[in-house]
């Protein structure tokens, strides 16, 4: 399953900040566990946009849960385009 996560810091982030080393650590754990997770920091309403394919919405929430302290989060779920069109 393929998730667009939207998340707006809650405080100001840094280098030292514990939960972007954390999240930095958790993004290689991920990897070997074969989900699939790009972040992107954007300008504008959000602050990031994170685009994770994982096995299930259970996974996701997961992995998103600890970071509620950090960040705010509205996430959607998304299907291919090739997949949205034999839905037509």
């Amino acid at each position: 399953m393929i998730f667009i996560t939207l998340s707006k810091w809650k405080q100001k982030p840094t280098k030292e900040h514990q939960a972007v080393q954390q999240f930095t650590e958790t993004l290689k754990k991920l990897e070997k566990e074969g989900i699939k997770m790009k972040v992107y920091w954007t300008l504008g309403s959000y602050d990031g946009v994170t685009i994770t394919e994982a096995p299930s919405e259970k996974v996701l929430m997961k992995l998103l849960i600890p970071l509620q302290d950090v960040v705010d989060t509205e996430t959607l779920v998304a299907i291919t385009r090739e997949e949205a069109i034999k839905l037509l």
